[in-house]
């Protein structure tokens, strides 16, 4: 796999490895997480102009099969969707982009990813903590992310458990953790 910029012809093809990788949270009894609409072009394509839309090629036809949309919060490069086609799954994917996402945050001078997940869904909550993530304690969210939670419940995202999750990212430039193996869909 290859991690670069996603082009902007190609965000259309994002929202087709979205809607692919929310199809596992129909077994999970999440139906309306995955009949979710995908981000719209014109977010993604603002996510992309700002230089925090990443895909991750397939290298025989660099076409994207998974990517990370991100942005900075409140010192941190807020990581806002992280989809990987199911048929990429389970090969690091996720956390290679994961990784990258921390690299740019450096760059930026932020000091750490954060994401907002499912609690209890294996690929998401559970995932990010083998990563090195810990789930923020209420007093610990920032205003920002406090503005995404009500954003989020807004959605009716609630209905199921939700946390924040954070992860600081070292000044030695060491990679987000490396879990047991990828999931489909990520932060959702």
């Amino acid at each position: 796999m290859r991690i670069r910029p996603a082009a902007s012809g190609e965000l259309p093809a994002l929202q087709d490895v979205e809607r692919a990788a929310g199809a596992p949270f129909r077994d999970l009894g999440m139906a309306d997480i995955a009949d979710d609409e995908p981000p719209a072009l014109d977010a993604l394509e603002r996510c992309r102009r700002a230089g925090h839309c990443w895909v991750a090629a397939d290298e025989r036809d660099d076409r994207p099969v998974a990517y990370l949309i991100a942005a900075p919060v409140d010192g941190a490069l807020h990581v806002e969707q992280v989809s990987v086609h199911p048929g990429a799954a389970r090969r690091g994917v996720g956390r290679e982009l994961l990784a990258h996402a921390a690299a740019r945050a450096r760059e930026e001078g932020l000091t750490a990813l954060t994401l907002t997940t499912f609690a209890d869904v294996p690929w998401n909550a559970p995932y990010y903590a083998r990563l090195g993530f810990r789930t923020l304690t209420e007093p610990e969210l920032t205003p920002g992310l406090r503005r995404i939670r009500a954003e989020e419940a807004g959605h009716g995202l609630d209905r199921w458990p939700r946390v924040c999750m954070r992860v600081d990212l070292p000044h030695d430039g060491t990679a987000v953790g490396r879990p047991s193996g990828d999931a489909g869909r990520l932060p959702r």
